[in-house]
């Protein structure tokens, strides 16, 4: 190019990153992308294929507009790659020869076409006028196959940043303001900003508990948080699906390095659903030495997973020794004010006007989680439009009736035996044998005291069932169990020693998840 050329791109340069503002136009035209004026054609040359597509039909109109605010008119635009061999261009435009300064990946999608969020905690996020932010540019090649997500065509309230949830979905960015609190998540809640207020002071961090009890919601308020207040370094938050995808990608494409690159050398690293590992031997000692590498350079991991770490052995004894010299922090079931408390939320996320009543039914009626809620209020939202009537309880009740009927599950003996078995690991024939051993009998006297708590089920009836005993057995066992409970003792179940609330919460969950 002239000298009258560098200019006229340099001034393009400058009137593009005003239309697009200025953390946008360095995540995607800054080191990466060239621009080239030749013979009165304007040549936008990205590393890769997929750069080159993406920016072809996400920024044309954005550099046509520059191009007129400068030039007063736009030349031809030409989107090459880097795979274009430079003299081809050279012979077609100049004989100028144009160099790219490095590669560029944007983060492949998984089975389901969700995108993991990267950011630069440097810079704040400016996502595209649809609401959906973009993935960033990082360090390593990418597959020219690859395709970005379409942008999104929702349209949200304004003041509410929007942005692709890991399960696929929009909707507004998790954030602490509306993390409902409570005594069943207030320790994990707590662990989170403290690890914002001094990274790597406990990692990893690792929480854990069962379906829609706000795991999700709570990394994503991190990753949100620490773009606000920009934390030096990038964060990455993805699913350990995701995770495992990419490094099996990089194992057979040769790009092991470039992917231990972008994941040993981020701030933050916030990784969901860590049980999906299990059984993943190459991937568990890549992710590892990805422990190692970020906990040696004082960063901060965040795990969080359906269960504790000590029902997470099978992760390998190296990978949980780690976790746990961390910290580990459980998300129980929501108790009524806190799901009141997510009710009322819900209700004014999808601006509806719910009398504090309904609420109040709803959160008294619906205990397993909170999607549960959310489904709720989307049943009288749909009600209250179809019928052109106010909600109130005579109607919640009614349209309510059969869902909050099937929520609450029918527990049988057989069910409670079966979760009481399974969470402790012994043989459900044995908690009917004459084994007298504390390895048996107190899991068993546990499986009395539940049967007399969940069903309605006589004492001779649970006696028979546990083994033919009398019903002063079962009088003995619930007794027993109370004592325990008063006195906030640690019993031997099976091999191990657990806190009686903890055992009794684990049975508990493993029956309402059937």
């Amino acid at each position: 190019m002239t000298t009258d050329d560098t200019e006229i791109v340099s001034a393009v340069h400058q009137a593009l990153a005003g239309k697009v503002g200025n953390e946008r136009f360095e995540l995607w035209f800054g080191s990466n992308t060239q621009f080239a004026l030749n013979e009165g054609t304007l040549a936008i040359i990205a590393p890769s294929r997929f750069l080159r597509d993406w920016l072809a039909s996400n920024f044309r109109r954005e550099i046509e507009h520059a191009c007129i605010a400068v030039m007063g008119h736009c030349p031809p635009l030409e989107f090459l790659a880097d795979e274009t061999p430079v003299e081809t261009i050279a012979s077609t435009r100049s004989s100028s020869r144009i160099e790219t300064s490095r590669k560029v990946e944007v983060s492949k999608t998984d089975a389901t076409g969700i995108l993991p969020v990267l950011l630069d905690a440097g810079n704040s996020r400016q996502g595209s006028s649809t609401g959906e932010t973009p993935v960033a540019p990082s360090q390593t090649p990418v597959a020219p196959s690859q395709t970005p997500v379409a942008p999104s065509q929702t349209h949200v309230a304004p003041g509410r940043p929007t942005r692709r949830h890991a399960d696929g979905k929009f909707g507004p960015v998790p954030r602490f303001e509306t993390f409902v609190t409570g005594p069943s998540n207030q320790m994990a809640r707590t662990s989170a900003e403290m690890i914002l207020h001094e990274p790597g002071l406990f990692s990893p961090l690792l929480i854990h508990g069962p379906t829609s009890v706000g795991k999700t919601h709570l990394l994503q308020a991190i990753l949100a948080e620490a773009r606000r207040r920009r934390l030096g370094g990038s964060a990455v938050y993805l699913t350990s699906e995701q995770f495992t995808t990419h490094f099996l990608d990089a194992l057979r494409g040769g790009g092991l390095p470039s992917f231990r690159q972008k994941y040993r050398e981020v701030k933050l690293l916030l990784i969901d659903d860590l049980q999906f590992f299990r059984g993943k031997r190459s991937t568990l000692v890549e992710l590892l030495y990805t422990v190692d590498a970020l906990v040696r350079r004082r960063c901060q991991l965040v795990f969080a997973a359906d269960r504790p770490l000590s029902e997470l052995t099978d992760l390998g004894g190296d990978l949980v020794a780690r976790l746990a010299a961390g910290n580990e922090c459980p998300l129980r079931r929501p108790e009524y004010p806190t799901r009141l408390g997510i009710v009322g939320q819900m209700a004014r996320q999808f601006g509806m006007s719910v009398p504090d009543e309904v609420q109040a039914f709803i959160a008294a009626r619906l205990t397993n989680h909170a999607r549960e809620l959310s489904g709720a209020l989307c049943r009288l939202r749909a009600t209250s439009e179809s019928l052109r009537r106010p909600i109130n309880l005579a109607m919640a009740e009614e349209a309510l009736a059969e869902m909050i009927r099937h929520s609450h599950r029918v527990v049988r003996l057989p069910d409670i035996q079966k979760a009481v078995c399974d969470v402790f690991g012994i043989d459900e024939s044995s908690m009917q044998a004459n084994r007298r051993g504390k390895r048996i009998s107190h899991p068993r006297m546990l499986a009395m005291w539940l049967a007399r708590k969940h069903t309605r089920a006589a004492l001779s009836e649970i006696g028979d069932f546990f083994g033919r005993r009398s019903h002063s057995t079962v009088v003995s066992a619930q007794k027993r169990v109370d004592s325990w409970l008063a006195d906030r003792v640690e019993v031997e179940l099976a091999d191990r020693t657990f806190s009686i609330d903890e055992a009794i919460e684990r049975v508990e969950q493993t029956l309402l998840a059937g």
